[in-house]
């Protein structure tokens, strides 16, 4: 049995894959770094070895990695220099001599076509990781199903849907099978240089989202796929602040040219299971 380093471990993702870790493996085959005090504490309490550090500090990367021979890295976020943080985890694990990384990486059509630049990062890294040395495993992963409530907006039920999206699709899957597909990988497939893309087995637009929601709800849902100059304005008008407006922008057409919509049957393959589907999720998302 492997042990497994979890960066970004108390994150929603890392919190969910370290929940399918816990039904292989014993906590003490499970190292965590967080960057606060009390939950690195609360972790060692539940029999965690648990380290006190981030992405920029290589000393506890380093001394977190001291007996692992697997890392699990969850990409950052978009806050600081995220692939210096990145390279200083692979450069760590290469040094401590850890034999496999994998790495939470975003399936996306075509690197070279992007709208959203943030994304490109996530390609660098993978690059990065396949030039480090390492045995690796990227999961390149669909967009999470549960980013809808944030896209719609709280008052979905009331407005409608007002997005630039067009008639773009999204394969969307819920962040916790995500996680339980990538624990069940890690532990039990060989570390032989693979991209999984684990995506739903269906790929929606918010067409979609809309009758979805409106079947849920008893309450008609319309999608309005608007332009990306309305959409900026009636954020801008709302107080948000011009580069969040921007990063929703790229999201979305992104969205609308096809990025988000590639479709495998990896994700069903790894649960074991079909993943839940737009309708069962949005259910679940929405406590409908």
């Amino acid at each position: 049995m492997k042990n497994i380093l979890v960066t970004g471990a108390t994150g929603i993702l890392g919190t969910a894959f370290i929940k399918s870790l816990l039904k292989q493996m014993q906590p003490n085959q499970i190292s965590v770094i967080t960057r606060k005090e009390e939950k690195r504490a609360e972790l060692e309490k539940q029999g965690f070895q648990a380290y006190l550090g981030d992405y920029n500090d290589t000393t506890a990367l380093e001394k977190a990695m001291n007996g692992v021979d697997t890392v699990l890295l969850i990409s950052s976020g978009d806050q600081g220099d995220r692939m210096q943080e990145h390279k200083n985890v692979v450069n760590s694990a290469k040094k401590m001599k850890v034999k496999n990384i994998a790495y939470t990486s975003r399936s996306l059509v075509n690197r070279e076509r992007l709208s959203n630049k943030l994304m490109e990062e996530h390609f660098l890294t993978e690059d990065y990781i396949k030039q480090s040395g390492l045995n690796y495993i990227i999961f390149q992963n669909a967009l999470y199903m549960d980013t809808i409530p944030v896209f719609v907006g709280q008052e979905v039920f009331q407005k409608g849907i007002f997005m630039p999206a067009g008639n773009g699709k999204v394969a969307f899957a819920l962040r916790e099978e995500q996680a339980e597909a990538m624990a069940n990988a890690m532990l039990n497939e060989p570390f032989e240089n693979q991209t999984y893309k684990f995506t739903g087995n269906e790929a929606y637009s918010f067409y979609d989202v809309a009758k979805a929601l409106t079947e849920l709800s008893g309450k008609e849902v319309k999608y309005n796929a608007v332009e990306v100059a309305d959409f900026k304005s009636n954020m801008m008008q709302k107080g948000l602040p011009e580069p969040m407006v921007q990063k929703i922008v790229d999201f979305n057409v992104d969205i609308k040219n096809g990025q988000e919509a590639t479709v495998t049957n990896e994700l069903e393959n790894a649960l074991g299971r079909k993943p839940i589907a737009l309708k069962e999720g949005l259910k679940q998302l929405f406590n409908l």
